[in-house]
């Protein structure tokens, strides 16, 4: 998914994630890994802790004030930051014309 075409609220985006749970993403950097969804955390099998909802809520709210100052991980400066952008990134684009059936 393009950043510039990020305009859903956390509770859509959220719901999205929970329908791509167990699908293989990749970092920057290229390191595979997936993700489950308990209540608000999410847990990547990469990392012992959990990446909440809340901070997914940061990290959209940054790229929505401007995606072009988005250039990697670390510029949304959140816990999580690598596998937050890969997961967005990685998403499929939605078809509108889907969600009107």
């Amino acid at each position: 998914m393009r950043l510039e075409r990020l305009t859903c609220s956390v509770d859509e985006l959220w719901e999205k994630l929970e329908r791509y749970q167990g699908e293989n993403f990749l970092t920057a950097k290229k390191l595979p890994f997936t993700y489950t969804i308990r209540g608000g955390e999410m847990f990547v099998d990469r990392r012992s802790k959990s990446i909440t909802k809340a901070t997914f809520a940061r990290a959209l709210e940054k790229i929505q004030e401007d995606p072009g100052k988005i250039t990697g991980p670390k510029s949304l400066n959140v816990f999580g930051a690598p596998y937050i952008l890969a997961i967005i990134r990685g998403l499929p684009e939605e078809d509108p014309a889907a969600d009107e059936k």
